[in-house]
Formats: C-alpha cells, structure tokens, sequence
C-alpha cells in the first residue's frame, strides 16, 4: 500500500491509549519518511522506513484512519472571525520560510536547533514559541488554519466551575474599592434551596416576578431564625447582604436549568400554553387532499344591532352567525345568520345552506348569480367542529345517514380550526365593524349609544353577509396559502375559488482524507436563517430538527422573540439545510417541516423565482383588488341607504317614543322577530313555492266601539295605515305598541280568509 502525506496510522500495541501518527515528509527517493505522534503534546518528528510502514499495513500491526480529527480546521475563510485569521497569519509568517523549504531541513534533529537558534536571532521569537506553532502545524495537518487560536478551549466550555473558597465571577465594584470579596458560592446546597424556591413561588399559577420569588426564597430558605413584631407576627432575620446569594445568582442558574415548556405550562396552564407558547409547525391545509375533504363550522354573535323588520322602531339585538369554510380552498361553503343563540338550530341550517343551490337561494335576497360565483351544494367528508352544536344525538344523523364524519376539537382549543376562527375576524374587520349599529367599542359614559345607529334588518344583513361572502370567494387573495407543486405548474391563483376550481378538476373524491459529511460541510455556502416559533425560517421556508425540539427552540423563541444562526444549504436542494455546531466539528441536519412538502428536491433558484413571482403577482392584483371593493362598496352603501330610509321613516311616524323605550324593549321585540322568523324559516317538505315572492300590504282594521270582529263579514269597517292614531273612548290619540300589534295579530286570519 502506498503511503501519503499527512496519512493517518493507528498502530495496534498493548498500550491503553491508541497512538496515532501522521506522516509529514516523504523522501524523493521513498526511502524514510518523517511522522509525529498525533496526541503526544511534546511530540517531534521521527524518521522511519517506507518499508517497514507498507508492512505494518499489510500484515495489521498498523491501520489507515478515513476520519482526520482536525478536519473541522478546513472551513471558508469567510466563516472565521477577523482576530484569529489575524493571529493565524502572524503565526505564519514566522515558521513559512521553516516548512516550506523543499529539502525538509526542519524535519532532521541534528540540524534543527541550530537552525531555530538562528531563526530565532532572526525573528525574535522564542524556540518554545517555535516548537509550539510547528508542533500544532504538524499535528494539525500542514495547513495553515492549524494555526488558527484556540480560543473555543478557554475557560473550559461546557464545565461547570466547582465551588470553592475563593469567590468566583468577575469581582464587583465594592469588592475592588473595599478589597473584600463580596458575596457567596453557590454550592450544590444554595441550588437546591433555588430550585425549591422556584417550584413554590415562581413555577405557578400565582404570577409572581422572578424578583419576587427570589425574595421569597430568601426568606423561606436563607433566614437565621425569626424575630415577633408587636403585633405577634414572626418575621424572617436575613443575614447581610454580602452573605446571601444575589439575585444575579438566583436568574443565572434559573435560566440555566430551566424547563421552558414547563416552567410556561406551571404559570399559565396547559390551555394557554398550546394556545399560546407551543411551536407551530404544521398546517391545517395538510389535512385536506381536496375540496370537501373536511369543512370547519363554528358560530359567533354578530357585532351588529339590528332592528324588526316589522317595525324598524324596535331594536332586536345582534344576530348569531354560523359559517362553513372549505378547508382545502378557504371557500365559505355555506351560511346561516339567526336570532337563535348558538345552538344545533343554527348549525343545521348552516349545513343546510351548505347542501342547497346556492343561485336560488341568492336569489330571495335579490342577488342574480350563476353557477360559476358560488359552485358549492355539497356535504363534506368530514366536519370539524368545537364540541359544541356537533356533539350529541343531533350529530349522529350526520355520521348515520349522511355518511359524514363529525370530528371535534378538544376544549378550549380553538385554535386548531383555526380558519373559520379567523374567517369571524376578517368579517368583523371589512364588513360589520362599518355599519351602523356595530359594536365597535365598549360604551363609556357620556358616548352616545351604538345600539340606537341599528338600521339593518335581519333580511338586509343577511343579504350584506352574502354579498362579502362573494366577494371573499372571488376576490380575497391568500398569498400565505402553500401551493403544491401540481397548483403551481399550472399557476393556479390563491383565491379561493380558483383552488376550488382547480381542486374539483384534480382532487375530486377526496404530496485530503476527510469525512465526507464534514468536507461538505465546509465546502456548502452559508447564510443566517432565523429561529422562529414556526421553525427555522430560511430562504422563506421553515425547517425543524431533532436538536431544535429537543432544547425547545421554538418554544423559546415564541416566548422571548426569534433568534439568527448560520446555516448551511445545497442550492440544488431546499429539502436539508445544516447547522454548524462547535466551529464546525459537527452538523445538525434540519429538513423541511411536512407544511413545507411542496418545495422538497427544488433548488433555490427555483424556490427564489416563485416567491418573487407571487410577489409581483400580488402587486398586480391591487388594481382588481381596488376594482371589486369600489363594488363591493356601493352595493353595501345602496343596502345600508335603504335600511337608513326605512328607519327614519318608521321613526318619524311614530311620534313621542323615547330613546330609552326603544332600547327597554329589546328582548320581547328579539321574541318576536325569532318566533315571525322560525315560522319563516320553517322546513315545509313536498310544497311547491309560490310563483310570486313579492310581498303583499295588508291593510289594518280597526273595527268600531259598536262592532265586533266578524270573520264572514265581507267588507272591514274601517281601515288606517299602521302609523294613523286611532280614537278610542278616551279621546286618546295614541294606541299603545302592544295594542296595535295585537290587533294586528287577531285580524292576520281573517285577511288570509279574505284572500283565498
């Protein structure tokens, strides 16, 4: 077997510890060659003879190494800090003219100490400073980053200093002008009275500071006994102090043994913990392959007041509001807007709406249009709801009969339907919070009460709830939305829509010897990629290791904020990048987190040309954006004109109504409405729907003191519109709300009688 320079052998002896040796020189004529002991920290070089190395190889006395220890020396210039490249040059140009002389004079013993002498005259550095840069440069692989300080062992990395007499740490100011030490060890004792003043007084759900809980710890733990006060408390002697354990002390070994989840779910519980602090790493799209994969529901109250329809006087409350939302295409599938409170009434006619044509239905609210706006009339897969309206009896006739599976989230998680959950913001954000009546901000004193803007009826927010619905389907971008990379090759736009679209088409029915990994490495250009709590964010993209979960990165950096380190990536493939771990010495591969499937096996350049095209096609999108809220505007303007209109009308016919009237009867009026509207609303199975949906007037009759009702009776007495005062007896010229509507209720069969 040949041999090389700085070729590795482990010789096979008797001795416990395993030498190893580096060969440094070989003879032109492969006769000697010159090694040195690679662990031996005195170690010269020694000749020996070609032969008898190529023999220790054959016959086993002597192995070849493949890893080379000093391998992580071997890294770009760029990743090394300007000081020691500095060092490293100065050490350098000082033994250069000694190692680079071609007849290898330094390695010879006899003639090496006179030429040291010399160079030493020469220079000016001392032979032992000599010795140790050619030593390290030997040793270290005859390169010139062997040379490099070796700053990373001082202070001994990684090992905790033991307590002893002396004070450890840097000296504090009144040490240096008193010159006494000031302060205490901290021993193996003073961390365990640590550790059980964090368990009792900080990792809890009581709140306290970390200033607090070190206080707290000094008086339970650090006291010399107790003094009794007047009033025959016992109070805590603490010692001066100079004698107690800084607060310094206390956060230092705190933040060093630490639990981050734990110490997180100890103060504010499991609940806000995942709500709040856990990583966040995948992504709900992932659980659908296609359009009607899986739908979430969930209901909320409408931050609206609205007034009757029968009579725009009456105020009725706020609506509750139950939406369905495709998971795959953020579609809005189906829409319920109720007086009822969140209940399986509300829930069923939001899967309803769901299943029903959804021209026909636009239709009763006076919106023309086709199929192709609103292509939903289907039941899911799968519905995920909040363990509310979906859990019970109700909901086996879903899993029964419909064939549908009904999942629910765990309590108090809301946020793992997160997309309707959100869908309830964006609504109260662009529509609702615009309109009069809404429910913008708690009332203080003296504010003029919101609740008397309410002009929209119930019919009219439903009909503006639908046309923010076509809008938000057509024209709401999702430029956070992750295509895959089917979506992408066929440049589908992230509306919805569109995905809705494109998913029906393609989804329909339900993605020198070195170690091998080291010089890679080393070799891979390197950038800064950020810790967040959704991953390592390079390039974009989100990445994750074990190393990360392990030590609670993202939990970490969702408490306290991100953080930057270096990383190293293959611009052929974004599926793995490295971090850099002990200058080098060792790697940690991160890979894509599963939400970022699409881009696995792409090159950067690929990567980097989408995401700058996404960007450049949202700028472009602004104009159509602008374009479909101008009419998205005046179409809510012309409905909120009309419900102004009607109210002030209905406002200025009735006379002496004070605000305070019209706010008491809130609740028997939002009676009313539900119960016109539930026999509105109600489900009449086999019955044909008339021809004509226009609405009809129904005259009001009022009979006269000398008559009664008479339901054969051909022609009405008398007749007056709603608003007309009626003279009774009294010579009143007003009729109490509650009688008008009475009688209003009794005539109702009559006039039904009348017309068939």
């Amino acid at each position: 077997m040949k041999l090389f320079v700085n070729m590795l052998l482990e010789w096979q002896d008797d001795t416990e510890t395993s030498r190893v040796e580096r060969l440094l020189w070989i003879d032109p004529s492969y006769i000697d060659v010159a090694t040195i002991e690679l662990l031996n920290p005195k170690a010269l070089p020694l000749w020996q003879k070609c032969k008898d190395l190529e023999e220790a190889l054959v016959t086993q006395q002597a192995y070849v190494l493949e890893i080379d220890p000093y391998a992580s020396l071997l890294k770009p210039e760029d990743t090394i800090p300007a000081k020691h490249r500095e060092r490293r040059d100065q050490a350098w140009e000082i033994i250069a003219p000694l190692v680079e002389d071609k007849d290898g004079r330094i390695f010879f013993s006899h003639g090496r100490g006179a030429l040291l002498n010399a160079w030493f005259e020469k220079t000016g550095c001392t032979k032992m400073t000599l010795y140790k840069y050619l030593r390290r440069y030997w040793q270290g692989g005859q390169t010139r980053n062997a040379l490099l300080p070796l700053f990373g062992k001082c202070g001994a990395p990684g090992k905790e200093r033991q307590s002893q007499e002396k004070k450890r740490g840097r000296p504090s100011k009144i040490s240096k002008v008193t010159q006494m030490p000031v302060g205490v060890n901290v021993d193996d004792k003073i961390r365990e009275k640590f550790s059980r003043g964090i368990r009792q007084f900080y990792e809890n759900a009581q709140g306290r500071t970390l200033q607090d809980a070190f206080q707290k710890t000094l008086e339970k733990s650090f006291h010399k006994g107790y003094m009794l006060s007047p009033d025959g408390v016992l109070i805590p002697c603490l010692p001066p102090a100079h004698e107690l354990p800084t607060f310094g002390q206390f956060r230092y070994w705190y933040e060093k043994e630490r639990d981050a989840t734990h110490a997180l779910t100890s103060r504010g519980g499991k609940r806000r913990y995942n709500l709040r602090h856990r990583e966040v790493l995948g992504d709900s799209t992932q659980m659908a392959f296609g359009p009607g994969s899986i739908y979430q529901i969930d209901a909320t109250i409408g931050d609206i007041y609205l007034v009757s329809s029968l009579d725009r006087t009456r105020i009725i409350g706020r609506p509750v509001i139950y939406v369905l939302i495709d998971v795959f295409s953020r579609m809005i599938i189906g829409l319920s807007v109720t007086l009822e409170g969140p209940s399986w009434l509300g829930a069923m006619q939001a899967l309803e709406n769901a299943a029903v044509d959804k021209v026909a239905f636009c239709q009763e609210y006076g919106i023309e249009i086709t199929e192709e706006d609103w292509p939903c009339r289907h039941l899911p897969e799968v519905i995920l709801a909040d363990r509310g309206e979906l859990e019970g009896y109700n909901a086996d006739n879903l899993v029964k009969a419909l064939n549908v599976t009904v999942s629910n989230t765990p309590p108090y998680r809301a946020d793992w339907k997160g997309i309707v959950e959100r869908n309830f913001r964006l609504s109260n954000d662009k529509v609702i919070h615009w309109m009069p009546g809404a429910v913008y901000k708690p009332r203080e004193s003296g504010d003029n009460d919101y609740r008397l803007d309410a002009v929209l009826d119930l019919h009219q927010f439903r009909k503006l709830m639908i046309l923010a619905i076509l809008d938000h389907n057509k024209e709401h971008r999702m430029d956070w939305y992750r295509m895959d990379e089917f979506m992408i090759q066929e440049h589908v736009e992230p509306y919805p829509l569109d995905l809705w679209n494109w998913g029906i088409r393609n989804r329909a029915g339900h993605l020198r010897v070195k170690s091998r990994d080291i010089l890679r490495l080393n070799l891979l250009p390197s950038e800064q990629a950020s810790v967040t709590y959704r991953g390592i964010r390079f390039q974009g993209l989100f990445y994750s290791c074990d190393l990360a979960l392990r030590e609670q990165w993202f939990v970490r950096a969702r408490e306290r904020g991100g953080w930057k380190i270096d990383v190293a990536y293959d611009p052929r493939s974004l599926t793995d990048i490295y971090l850099r771990l002990d200058e080098g010495q060792r790697l940690e591969r991160c890979q894509l987190i599963d939400a970022e499937h699409t881009f696995r096996g792409r090159d950067l350049y690929e990567t980097l040309d989408y995401l700058e095209t996404r960007k450049q096609q949202k700028n472009l999108s602004r104009s159509r954006k602008q374009q479909s809220s101008a009419a998205l505007n005046a179409q809510m303007d012309q409905v909120i004109n009309e419900g102004q209109e009607q109210t002030l009308t209905a406002l200025e016919q009735v006379t002496g109504q004070s605000k305070r009237s019209r706010i008491k009867g809130i609740r028997p009026n939002r009676q009313e409405e539900r119960d016109i509207e539930r026999e509105a609303q109600a489900w009449k199975l086999g019955e044909k729907p008339p021809a004509d949906f226009s609405g009809k007037v129904i005259p009001l009759i009022v009979p006269t003191q000398d008559s009664e009702l008479d339901k054969d009776a051909e022609e009405p007495q008398h007749e007056v519109s709603a608003a007309e005062p009626i003279d009774n007896q009294e010579d009143s010229t007003h009729v109490p709300q509650s009688q008008l509507i009475d009688k209003l209720r009794r005539l109702r069969p009559k006039m039904w009688s009348d017309d068939e």
